[in-house]
């Protein structure tokens, strides 16, 4: 609910500007989109320009670990090893590892392998070897501000359908970017990368999705990756979110690892590729803050 204030006094979003200097034209159309009866974001989950540039901090110290695990990934490694640099890396630059606690979870970094959809949890007993797929996914805190991307990587010589998974993934993520506008819809990105997997023989996991991030590790919306262009969540300046489509070789379905309760595996053994972004709604389009 969009409650009206006047012109002239601060604006909801603390930027310090009057109300008719910031935010006032953006909840008219706001108010206008959801007389049409589309979903619109709550006030709560649109950023101000401060609470961008601490976002975008954040980012960087996540791009940089990612970077430094891209130089040290190879055959043989644990990836206990891959958690202990995760951990170190962070913290060298003033960060904090957001996984490493959330809801229990035990390690700095998820590592999820082959037929690991995500949240594979390090160990010194996972080796990775040649042939392998992996997903480093980082999070990280910056004077309380949340960043959040992942990678995949190719552990040597990797299967041709294996690579192209891999790279198709890549340019899913990429295809639904394209879709990222101001006054668009979640639905739309959502379309775009899930048209493109079915094109190429793959399946999206429906159950597991991208979230709002920033100011927590993970806000509303959910973002799914098996909607319709015009559906789903408007698209606002300020909003921030994750683009991870999780695509398997095989069937979209999943489970949860019983021994741990984290781990998700694909049902039918089969291969799973992940990417992830986080991504700023702008006035005129988009801003990856972090890869």
């Amino acid at each position: 609910m969009i409650r009206n204030i006047g012109r002239n006094v601060p604006c909801w979003c603390k930027s310090g500007k009057k109300y008719k200097n910031c935010h006032m034209w953006i909840d008219e159309k706001i108010k206008n989109y959801k007389k049409q009866g589309h979903i619109v974001p709550s006030r709560r989950i649109i950023k101000n320009e401060a609470q961008i540039q601490g976002i975008r901090e954040s980012g960087k110290i996540n791009i940089a670990v990612l970077d430094y695990i891209a130089e040290h990934m190879k055959s043989g490694i644990t990836t206990e090893e891959i958690d202990k640099m995760v951990y170190e890396q962070t913290t060298a630059r003033g960060g904090i590892p957001a996984p490493l606690g959330y809801e229990g979870f035990p390690k700095s970094v998820c590592t999820s392998i082959n037929n690991q959809v995500c949240h594979g949890i390090p160990s010194e007993h996972v080796v990775l070897e040649e042939g392998d797929i992996v997903n480093v996914d980082v999070s990280t805190i910056y004077n309380g501000y949340f960043s959040d991307s992942s990678r995949m990587f190719c552990i040597g010589q990797v299967s041709r359908e294996r690579k192209k998974l891999v790279e198709d993934v890549k340019k899913a993520v990429e295809l639904g970017l394209e879709q990222v506008k101001p006054w668009g819809f979640m639905g739309d990105m959502g379309q775009a990368i899930h048209d493109f997997a079915k094109e190429n023989g793959y399946s999206v996991v429906v159950d597991i999705g991208g979230h709002g991030v920033g100011l927590e590790f993970h806000e509303d919306p959910f973002v799914s990756y098996v909607t319709k262009k015009g559906t789903e969540m408007l698209l606002v300046p300020g909003m921030i979110f994750t683009i991870e489509p999780m695509i398997n070789g095989g069937g979209e379905e999943i489970y949860v690892d019983d021994d741990n309760g984290w781990t998700v595996y694909t049902e039918d053994d089969s291969d799973s590729a992940q990417w992830e972004i986080m991504v700023l709604v702008t006035l005129d389009g988009h801003e990856v803050l972090a890869y």
